[in-house]
């Protein structure tokens, strides 16, 4: 005999409705996890994300409350049916995005449209799947308790919150930093087989088992496919895909280089620590040393990455470095795989912003800004509140360089920041390499911003190659802001990300 809507035990309904939305979304936080080394992890990406897993649930819950409109029993063997669908298309999303992923982004130009376009391909179908059961579930409740239906529905509501509130909790605190993408991916494939088993089972007899059976093992395969594959990531944090890949021309002299989701963040040599292998890194180390040498001067960095810099100051014994890298993974990488030597500097495990707001007796002589959230140095760090505290931590006569990447046809990032910085700092320089940029080229920019000018207006830096980078002249920096009137980047408003217009 089969099960009426009113034997089923409510307790089992809140249940259900808290584990599927629990754990659709973890797959939402995921997503961006997984998106991070296609697209980076920007504000685009974040948005594209929740609008693409929203519509899903929206049209999921429009598909599942004509479900609700059935006899209960049809009703509860369909949402099986959909809950295989979801496990099907979650435990199979890390392979596809693999497929499409190279493609989308070769045959979408738009970077955003790309991002979108990935996103939709990848994660609307789990999403879609996901939203089906909330408004059955509900409706049986509701008919199970129809003297008390408010309180049915409420509670079937509240359960649904308390699982999204529990999924993210555990997707961002534990499954992606200890578990990583693919065996949380399987952990929520394993949750929607379970939740069809179960509401097969209140469904009961179930017709065309057998063809059941065989999607559920389509996707333990799918999931089990992803699992054996090779992560592209070296290590997944609470931050990043970190990939560390071996550019060495002679093995005997092993060079490495750091990508950070998407994007390059550094490169070291075992047996050259002096070298920089980047630009803005060899403008830091040149610019810096130039000021502030014969020496000796503090150092406050703000990221570390491979370290770089830090590394070659230690070896050379320029004096105290203190380090702030939010990532202790990031460091960790740093140790084992770009011979940073920790007991040479200190480092702190926080958002640089919040170690210099705790430092209020200390003074550096010069504080560098190497922090890349993904496509933009975070906004969080290029206000002009944040430059305030910058300038308070330095000593009289002390420096601050940050690095910007932008392109030479707009540079509306570069003038917001340098405009910003000029708000606070006497002298804002301009830093660049001292050659005509290709059409369509991103440009690396150092800003340096003191109490006083450089007294060199152009420097020769190895990056690897002897390059020559030279200051902007005072005109064209009051030109460039002149001309785009920017506002003052405040941590109120700091749109760096439409600055840049979505052109990385």
């Amino acid at each position: 005999m089969s099960m009426s809507h009113t034997q089923v035990p409510l307790w089992l309904l809140v249940a259900l409705q808290a584990a599927v939305s629990g754990v659709s979304l973890v797959v939402e936080i995921v997503a961006g996890r997984m998106l991070a080394p296609y697209v980076g992890m920007s504000l685009y990406t974040w948005t594209s994300i929740i609008a693409v897993v929203l519509a899903g649930f929206s049209i999921g819950h429009w598909w599942g409350g004509h479900i609700a409109e059935r006899p209960a029993r049809q009703a509860l063997s369909l949402t099986g049916w959909v809950m295989l669908a979801a496990a099907v298309s979650t435990a199979g999303a890390l392979l596809l995005l693999r497929v499409i992923g190279g493609p989308v982004l070769a045959a979408v130009e738009h970077p955003v449209w790309a991002i979108v376009t990935l996103t939709c391909g990848v994660f609307f179908l789990p999403s879609l799947f996901a939203g089906v059961p909330a408004p059955v579930l509900a409706q049986i409740a509701v008919m199970k308790e129809q003297s008390q239906s408010g309180r049915s529905l409420g509670a079937m509501f509240a359960s649904g919150a308390v699982g999204a509130i529990a999924g993210t909790l555990l997707a961002g605190f534990v499954f992606i930093p200890w578990l990583g993408t693919a065996l949380t991916l399987a952990i929520v494939t394993v949750i929607y087989l379970g939740a069809s088993a179960i509401l097969f089972a209140l469904a009961r007899p179930v017709r065309q088992g057998a063809a059941a059976l065989a999607v559920a093992a389509l996707a333990i395969v799918l999931a089990g496919l992803s699992l054996t594959r090779v992560s592209s990531c070296t290590t997944e944090s609470q931050y990043f895909c970190i990939r560390v890949l071996d550019v060495s021309a002679d093995q005997e002299s092993p060079v490495r280089r750091l990508v950070l989701d998407h994007l390059s963040h550094g490169t070291s040599a075992r047996d050259l620590p002096r070298t920089m292998f980047s630009e803005f890194t060899a403008m830091f180390d040149a610019i810096a040393r130039g000021r502030l040498e014969p020496g000796p001067f503090s150092a406050f960095f703000i990221g570390g990455g491979t370290y770089s810099v830090p590394r070659a100051w230690a070896d050379r014994k320029t004096g105290p470095i203190t380090v702030a890298e939010i990532d202790p993974q990031v460091t960790r990488s740093a140790i084992e795989n770009f011979w940073l030597e920790p007991e040479h500097m200190m480092i702190v495990d926080e958002d640089a912003r919040v170690a210099l707001q705790k430092r209020a007796g200390a003074r550096y002589d010069v504080i560098v800004g190497d922090a890349f959230g993904d496509i933009a140095v975070p906004s969080h760090l290029i206000t002009q509140e944040f430059f305030q505290l910058v300038r308070s931590r330095l000593a009289d006569d002390g420096v601050f360089l940050m690095n910007v990447v932008d392109f030479p046809e707009r540079l509306q990032a570069l003038s917001a920041i340098a405009a910003t910085l000029r708000s606070v700092f006497p002298s804002v320089e301009i830093w660049t390499e001292q050659t005509r940029p290709a059409p369509g080229e991103q440009r690396v920019f150092v800003l340096v911003a003191a109490d006083r000018p450089t007294a060199f207006s152009s420097v020769v830096a190895e990056a690897p190659e002897p390059t020559r980078f030279a200051a902007m002249a005072d005109s064209f920096t009051d030109q460039l802001i002149a001309q785009s009137s920017p506002a003052i980047l405040t941590d109120d408003f700091a749109p760096i990300d439409r600055l840049l217009g979505g052109s990385f």
